[in-house]
């Protein structure tokens, strides 16, 4: 059973939500996807809950992208721009978030991307919420953490020409991580994972796959950057129907000419993504002690919670961003 939506604004404000996103294109769909693939790598014991569920963990994870609009704070909790702390592995800079901020100050780290000290954060929030057996607020974090553990493994998500404005690639950011994965996820990518583990150390896990992604985004920025010499604008470029609309994008042709020349990475971090996700979930409930979630399944929205969600949403279709936005 869905959460239930108990007032009319709501149903008013969803709708207002789907015109809204329709304009503005196809910047959710990794990250839904993403949320609900997860869910079938949980066991049994976490399913129980997390499968009558599914439909909310997958349309709320890009609930952090909509808080950018109103939380000044959020922007830097996506991203982590690691070329500013020297060269691979960055070993200048401490993984432990007190010893970071001891040797660059917080404003430093805030400036350039907290990604991977965010994810330990929601992580610490979403085992307590499973030791309260807090069925609305395991399914908000779980719902949000997904989203923070994509981001991370966006290379251009750990990069500071992060939408190639210093080398004149302008929207590539979106080309990598929406256009081409809503082109060919469902139709080419393997979704067949396997099952979610136990981090022993979810830190050193996410800096892992944060060091991998700022690793291929030099061949993010490269390959694109070749590719685009082979073809003309006019060939590189589509005008498309989309939604009801005729809409500039990257061509269907360039688009899988571009998936070819990086040899499945889209799909691998994908994947690895919705391994990622479901893991910490794991990780987190079995932390906790590995509470008995079959009877939290009648779950509803408070008051307080429908709220905070309809706030959200007011001032994402305000459309005023607020930080690093690379759409």
């Amino acid at each position: 059973m869905p959460f239930r939506i108990r007032s009319l604004h709501t149903f008013v404000l969803l709708g207002l939500l789907l015109c809204c996103q329709q304009a503005m294109g196809w910047g959710f769909f990794g990250h839904r996807r993403i949320n609900y693939l997860a869910v079938f790598l949980l066991p049994p014991e976490m399913m129980a809950l997390y499968k009558p569920y599914i439909e909310y963990l997958s349309e709320h994870a890009p609930d952090p992208d909509k808080r950018r609009y109103a939380v000044p704070q959020e922007a830097p909790r996506h991203y982590i721009d690691l070329d500013r702390y020297g060269r691979f592995p960055y070993s200048n800079l401490p993984r432990q978030w007190d010893s970071a901020v001891a040797r660059f100050t917080e404003d430093t780290l805030q400036a350039h991307g907290i990604v991977p000290w965010w994810v330990q954060v929601m992580q610490q929030r979403l085992t307590q919420a499973f030791r309260q057996k807090n069925a609305a607020r395991i399914l908000q974090l779980s719902a949000e953490i997904g989203h923070y553990i994509s981001d991370a493994h966006v290379p251009l998500h750990a990069c500071s020409n992060h939408n190639g404005q210093h080398t004149n690639q302008h929207g590539i950011h979106g080309f990598w991580e929406s256009r081409v994965p809503e082109l060919f996820a469902d139709s080419h990518y393997d979704f067949m994972i396997g099952k979610a583990v136990y981090l022993r150390q979810p830190g050193a896990f996410i800096w892992d796959r944060v060091l991998e992604s700022a690793a291929a985004a030099d061949s993010v920025l490269r390959e694109e950057a070749l590719l685009t010499q082979q073809f003309p604008a006019d060939a590189k470029y589509a005008y498309e129907e989309r939604q009801g609309k005729v809409q500039r994008q990257y061509s269907t042709a360039f688009a899988a000419a571009y998936q070819a020349r990086l040899n499945g990475m889209v799909e691998r971090r994908m994947r690895q993504s919705i391994f990622a996700v479901a893991s910490f979930w794991y990780t987190a409930w079995v932390d906790a002690g590995q509470p008995t979630l079959r009877q939290l399944v009648q779950a509803e929205l408070t008051f307080a919670d429908q709220q905070a969600y309809d706030s959200l949403n007011q001032q994402w279709l305000k459309g005023k961003a607020l930080g690093r936005i690379c759409d």
